[in-house]
């Protein structure tokens, strides 16, 4: 089976509860659609499991690449030049940006690893997927963060920017392809209009949104591929 899951915000609970109630394989496969890390308090935790796990497959969001941006620093030795680096205003600006938006408990857990774990870490983030394209049971799928910003359909998925895929939402009232299904995380459901279950996993317009703001009161989810089954905790 393939699974989908986004934006699990550090919910480390949550996420083990749910991988308990798919009942997890090992020749099951989980796509992981960013937004993992920062907000919730065991961010790390997540990552940390996650790695152990060869049939977990992690495409990046907007809060793994500031966290990695700001790791990257972190791990850089302590010279005159490292410390002039950060004084620069654009290090600041991307320190300053992650905590606005809750890398505080990404920090919190990162800076209580050992040296060698903080490499690991890092590593894994900056080899996450940027998208994924796959066909199961005769259906397409694109898997992607946030969205495809600035959409042609004659636009091939490699020609899209970092950005327009993990910061720009979705258009969910728009129909992307007629052909494909498009999955997305980064804009929780509640806010998505005209959606009948706000909540809930969206799907219309061959979209699939599964941000269920797990986070921010709502639920963590799961969906799968071959039977379109929804999941929550």
């Amino acid at each position: 089976m393939h699974y989908v899951i986004s934006d699990i915000h550090g919910e480390y609970d949550k996420y083990l509860q749910l991988l308990e109630k798919i009942d997890l394989k090992d020749q099951d496969t989980l796509y992981i659609l960013g937004d993992i890390v920062d907000r919730g308090p065991h961010p790390i935790r997540v990552l940390l499991d996650m790695m152990e796990r060869d049939n977990v497959i992690p495409i990046i969001g907007n809060h793994e690449y500031m966290a990695a941006c700001n790791m990257k620093f972190l791990l850089t030795e302590i010279t005159e030049d490292s410390i002039k680096q950060l004084e620069q205003e654009k290090q600041l600006k991307q320190f300053s940006l992650w905590m606005q938006n809750g890398g505080q408990t990404t920090l919190n857990e990162f800076m209580q690893l050992s040296l060698e774990q903080k490499k690991e870490v890092y590593e894994y983030l900056i080899d996450f997927m940027l998208y994924e394209n796959i066909e199961v049971n005769q259906k397409e799928y694109v898997l992607v963060h946030a969205g495809l910003s600035n959409f042609s359909p004659l636009r091939p998925l490699d020609d899209y920017e970092l950005y327009e895929m993990i910061f720009k939402r979705a258009d969910y009232t728009k129909v992307y392809f007629d052909d494909k299904y498009l999955i997305t995380g980064h804009t929780p459901t509640m806010i998505i209009n005209n959606h009948d279950h706000p909540g809930s996993i969206y799907t219309k317009n061959n979209h699939i949104a599964i941000d269920c703001g797990c986070v921010f009161g709502g639920k963590l989810a799961a969906y799968c591929l071959e039977t379109a089954e929804e999941f929550y905790i």
